[in-house]
């Protein structure tokens, strides 16, 4: 069931399923005065934060959007521990990126370079520190550059992770490449086609496969990986893609799905290897999207399904905290921006810690009255 998402004057125009239709045509004004520059919330672990930016290319594949290029080109912005506390602040994104961010989302009424005024918590290009540090790959939503993860990846790069996060290229309003080109939602215009969003995750499994690959020789920092410990994360068509690509690449042991619509087909013998769905009201089993029930049925190993009272599809991204620097009114449900952040990272990075640190997680054993917004499925939400 393909049902739009309830998004803030647009930002972004894509669907509580994994995939997009565009939004109807709305006033693309502000309802509200701008509050100045966005402040992502700090990070919550022990460590500083730095950030750098890799940018790949597979010449084994021809970019699956772009026919002019001979190759896939992939940004990936890394997010990790470090003793550095001062440096130049990391940008949220470019101008050129937050003009395009806004132009997709049809929001006008501010500067176009609002976005990229949106203050951070990781040091640029800061050294990296620690040993044997576990990995997050990370994979944002259909449209969405990967700077809408940041405030999730801040946090977990504080805990003592070193975080991947993937810009998918041609599949967002705007991504920056190596050579300071500009790539643009050239995908935007398929994603009614058919088996649109199947081909979508199975080309995402295969940049994820690609990023792993290529990480211990185009980060100096890679011998601070521990490459058997490597977890996904992602949301909307992320999340799908999450579990895209461990059914094809068994060196991501764990992973989790937030809000997203699966497509890839979990082998009818079951898949052991950790899993959690962490969704909005309409991810409750009847509530509409059947994916996740059929999914459950087939996954064998741990596994976890949640979800949280009042939240909306963008509740596990930053959208939210951005609202006010755009001058709107949260159209997101009952969920608080800083509350749907805090939530994320506390059951995120608690599924994490488990699988990857071996720490024991009593919160995901049962609810807690600390976060009564929620509710483990099936048995008691909806119908198992």
């Amino acid at each position: 069931m393909r049902h739009l998402l309830a998004v803030a004057a647009g930002l972004a125009v894509l669907a509580a399923s994994a995939c997009s239709a565009p939004a109807p045509p709305r006033s693309a004004a502000p309802s509200a005065t701008p509050t100045g520059p966005a402040i992502l919330p700090a990070p919550t672990g022990a460590h500083p934060v730095g950030t750098t930016a890799l940018y790949l290319k597979d010449t084994s594949r021809r970019d699956p959007w772009n026919l002019d290029a001979e190759a896939r080109e992939l940004k990936v912005t890394l997010w990790y521990p470090t003793e550095q506390r001062d440096g130049q602040q990391a940008p949220y994104m470019t101008p050129k990126e937050s003009e395009l961010t806004l132009k997709g989302g049809r929001i006008g009424g501010v500067p176009d370079d609002t976005l990229s005024k949106t203050r951070t918590n990781a040091v640029k290009d800061a050294e990296p520190t620690g040993r044997d540090l576990p990995l997050v790959v990370l994979s944002p939503g259909f449209t969405k550059p990967m700077n809408t993860l940041t405030s999730l990846a801040e946090d977990l790069a504080s805990r003592g992770y070193v975080v991947a996060g993937i810009d998918h290229t041609y599949e967002s309003h705007a991504t920056t490449l190596a050579d300071g080109r500009v790539a643009e939602c050239l995908a935007c215009d398929s994603d009614a086609d058919p088996g649109f969003g199947t081909g979508l995750v199975a080309g995402r499994a295969a940049d994820v496969s690609f990023v792993l690959d290529q990480l211990p020789s185009k980060w100096d920092g890679a011998d601070r990986i521990d490459r058997s410990r490597i977890a996904m994360v992602g949301q909307s068509i992320g999340g799908a893609a999450t579990m895209a690509t461990m059914v094809k690449d068994p060196r991501v042991r764990a992973g989790i799905d937030m809000d997203g619509t699966t497509y890839a087909r979990i082998p009818k013998s079951g898949f052991p290897r950790p899993f959690m769905f962490i969704g909005s009201p309409p991810h409750v089993p009847g509530g509409g999207d059947n994916s996740w029930e059929r999914d459950w049925k087939l996954l064998t190993g741990w596994k976890r399904w949640i979800v949280l009272a009042g939240a909306d599809h963008q509740s596990f991204t930053d959208v939210p905290l951005l609202a006010g620097a755009l001058g709107i009114k949260p159209a997101y449900g009952l969920l608080p921006a800083a509350r749907g952040a805090e939530l994320t990272r506390t059951y995120v990075a608690a599924f994490l810690d488990r699988h990857l640190k071996s720490k024991r997680q009593p919160l995901l054993d049962k609810p807690s009255p600390r976060y009564p917004e929620v509710t483990f499925c099936p048995a008691t939400c909806g119908r198992s």
